[in-house]
């Protein structure tokens, strides 16, 4: 299962936002990774999600497989719409 989402806070996915993300993905059994301008990550290890170096404006393609990956999309897609809680 895969998403494209847009990186739309301010200061793109920095440390705060990785670790959201890791947070919520470490709670799933699915594989989860991040791919952005062809560097496909582990979406579970906050030192790859920092390295994407995701500005505000930039496309991620988000990567589930296994059990939870619906679920595991649905709460990443919404942490990206709330804008990391930021605004």
């Amino acid at each position: 299962m895969t998403r494209e989402l847009q990186v739309e806070n301010e200061l793109g996915i920095h440390a705060r936002p990785a670790q959201h993300i890791v947070k919520i993905a470490s709670r799933y059994k699915a594989d989860f990774f991040i791919v952005k301008d062809g560097h496909r990550i582990n979406g579970k290890s906050i030192l790859g999600v920092l390295m994407l170096a995701a500005e505000q404006g930039s496309t991620v393609l988000l990567e589930a497989d296994g059990e939870g990956a619906t679920d595991l999309l649905d709460e990443l897609e919404q942490l990206f719409q709330d804008r990391f809680y930021e605004s």
